[in-house]
C-alpha cells in the first residue's frame, strides 16, 4: 500500500445527503464538502459519488456557487448510508512481480495474488507493479444497523477504476477493517491500535489476535512491521481509530498528538502512545522519529464531546487539507505541517460543524494512486 503522500490519480469522496449524521447542523456540511472539492479538484481528480441524479443536480448547484465545479469532478451514482469513504471504500495497492494476478473464483474475486514475492511492497528485480484493490467487509464500526449500501462502495470503486478484487479473508471470515485504522509509511510499516482491532468493544473480527492482523496486513498491504498503539481520542465513534493521533508524514516520521493539559480526559492514553512511538522501529531496524501535534481545545456539542484532532489531515498531490476548529493552536498545527510538506500548500479547512458528524477531512477521502511504475 503507498504512502499517502505518493502521486495520486484521484481522491474518492461521497455528498452528504444523511442527515442525521449532523442532526441540527446538516446546511453547513455541503458547503464544507464544496470547499474541500475546489481545493483537490486543482491537484488531482474527485471522484464524487452521490446517490442519484438528483442529488448530482443539488451537487452541482452547491459546486457551481462555491466555484468549485469543474472538468476535474466526475460524478458516480451510487446509493450509500454515510459518506466516511476512507472507511468504507477499497484500499489501493501494488502488487509487484510478474504482474499476473490469480484467476477468479466463482464469486468473481481472487483471495490471493500470484506474485514473486506476495505482500513484498518492491521487489529487487525490475518487475511492473499492477493496482489491486483490497475490498475489507464493512459493517459501520460494528456499531449501526445501516450499513448494507455503504458495503458496495469499495467494490464499485474497483470496478470502475479498473484493479483487481482482492477481499482478505481470516478462516471462513472476510475480514472487517476500516481505512481509518490503519496508516502505513509506503515502505512496509504499518500503525494500527489495539483499542480499535484488538477490543471486545465495538468488536471487528472476533477471535483474531494481533499475530493474525500482522500476517494479514504483511500478505495483503505489504506491511511486514507493525507498530501497535494503545487507545485513540475521546469522543471517537469508530473506537480508537489510529488516523486522529498519529500520522506518517515520511517514511521514518510520524506526526502524533499530544495534550499538554494533565487534567485531560486524552493525556494519559496520549502520553502512553509516544512512549511506545519512541521505542518503535522502521521495517528496517531505524528508530521512528516524532514530531508532537497540539490538540484544539475540547469541542462539544449538545453535551457529547466530539472527536476533533489536527491529525485528521489529508495529503493530496499538492495541498494538505487540515481541519482547523477556531481554536489557538490551529495556527500551531498549520506551521508544523507546512514546515513538512513545503512543497505542498496547507489549505485549513473549518471542521467545527464537519465534526458533529464523528469524522473529519481524513475520514471523508480515499486516495487512488496514480498509474502503474517500473521498480
Amino acid at each position: 500500500m503507498p504512502a499517502e503522500w505518493d502521486l495520486h490519480a484521484a481522491t474518492w469522496l461521497a455528498w452528504p445527503h444523511y442527515k442525521l449524521d449532523w442532526p441540527g447542523k446538516f446546511e453547513p456540511i455541503p458547503w464544507v464538502y464544496a470547499e474541500i472539492i475546489r481545493y483537490l479538484s486543482r491537484h488531482e481528480r474527485v471522484e464524487l459519488i452521490v446517490k442519484d441524479a438528483a442529488a448530482e443536480r443539488l451537487a452541482r448547484k452547491t459546486l457551481k456557487r462555491a466555484h468549485a465545479l469543474n472538468s476535474n469532478i466526475r460524478f458516480h451514482h451510487w446509493p450509500t448510508n454515510r459518506v466516511w469513504t476512507r472507511d468504507s471504500g477499497c484500499a489501493f495497492v501494488w502488487w509487484c512481480g510478474a504482474g499476473a494476478l490469480a484467476r477468479e473464483d466463482a464469486s468473481g474475486h481472487s483471495p490471493h495474488p500470484v506474485a514473486t514475492r506476495v505482500g513484498q511492497p518492491q521487489v529487487e528485480n525490475k518487475a511492473r507493479q499492477e493496482l489491486a484493490a483490497i475490498k475489507w467487509r464493512f459493517n459501520a464500526w460494528a456499531k449501526y444497523p445501516n450499513w448494507q449500501q455503504d458495503e458496495q462502495i469499495g467494490s464499485l470503486m474497483a470496478r470502475t477504476a479498473g484493479p483487481h478484487e482482492i477481499r482478505p479473508t481470516f478462516g471462513k471470515n472476510w475480514v472487517v477493517l476500516e481505512g481509518g485504522s490503519i496508516d502505513v509509511n509506503g515502505q512496509g510499516t504499518l500503525i494500527t491500535t489495539e483499542e480499535c482491532l484488538l477490543s471486545r468493544v465495538q468488536q471487528r473480527n472476533p477471535g483474531m489476535k494481533k499475530r493474525d492482523y500482522e500476517k494479514i496486513f504483511a500478505q495483503h498491504l505489504g506491511a511486514t512491521n507493525v507498530i501497535w498503539l494503545g487507545s485513540g481520542i475521546v469522543g471517537d465513534d469508530t473506537h480508537g481509530h489510529v488516523d486522529d493521533i498519529t500520522r506518517f508524514v515520511s517514511p521514518d516520521t510520524v506526526l502524533t498528538c499530544v495534550d499538554a493539559d494533565p487534567k485531560s480526559d486524552n493525556y494519559e492514553a496520549l502520553r502512553e502512545n509516544i512512549r511506545r512511538l519512541r521505542d518503535a522501529v522502521t521495517e528496517d531496524g531505524k528508530s521512528l522519529a516524532t514530531i508532537d501535534l497540539p490538540m484544539p481545545a475540547p469541542v462539544y456539542f449538545e453535551g457529547r464531546r466530539l472527536p476533533a484532532s489536527y491529525a485528521n489531515f489529508y495529503i493530496a498531490n499538492g495541498v494538505v487539507l487540515v481541519p482547523v476548529f477556531n481554536d489557538p493552536n490551529d495556527r500551531v498545527a498549520l506551521d508544523i505541517l507546512a514546515d513538512i510538506f513545503p512543497d505542498r500548500e496547507i489549505a485549513p479547512i473549518y471542521c467545527g460543524d464537519l465534526i458533529w458528524g464523528f469524522g473529519a477531512i481524513h475520514c471523508m477521502t480515499q486516495q487512488q494512486p496514480a498509474d502503474c511504475v517500473e521498480t
